[in-house]
């Protein structure tokens, strides 16, 4: 049970999400694949809908601070409208899920989430988006993991 629990954490932290949160579940604690995936899917999904509403509510405010919080907002809308602005102008929620769904770093469900807030998004096609591409790199990154699972043990 606790393991289970340390999968879903891994899986909610910002940096490691799924890319964190499958190889330890599947590498350390040896749990089943099938298991590791469903928790770490569940964990990656949970702060979506706090972060977007904090956001909402916060996110204009922030930026405009001249804190170490505001400044890091910026800085990250900032690489978000450079990265993948023109994207998710002329793909729409399509270029969120792919946001989400490439499992390196500064990508995933947070940034997808950012994404949907500072680049205007519709929240409900936001949402699906961010949970279609969570699934995917979910897969990707369970794949990834117990192929190399499978090359370790050949050699």
């Amino acid at each position: 049970m606790q393991d289970a629990l340390l999968v879903i954490l891994a899986a909610i932290t910002p940096l490691g999400e799924l890319r964190a949160s499958v190889p330890l579940g599947i590498l350390h604690f040896e749990l089943g694949w099938p298991l590791v995936y469903v928790l770490s899917v569940l964990g990656n999904l949970l702060p979506v809908l706090p972060i977007l509403w904090m956001l909402s509510t916060i996110g204009e405010r922030l930026e405009r601070s001249d804190t170490l919080a505001g400044r890091l907002m910026r800085w990250r809308t900032r690489r978000v409208e450079a990265l993948w602005g023109e994207r998710v102008r002329r793909h729409g929620p399509w270029a969120v899920a792919l946001i989400v769904a490439i499992p390196f770093p500064l990508t995933g469900a947070w940034t997808g989430t950012l994404a949907v807030w500072a680049l205007r998004v519709p929240v409900r096609s936001g949402l699906v988006a961010i949970g279609a591409g969570v699934l995917v790199a979910g897969v990707v990154v369970t794949a990834l993991t117990l192929a190399g699972v499978g090359l370790v043990k050949l050699l």
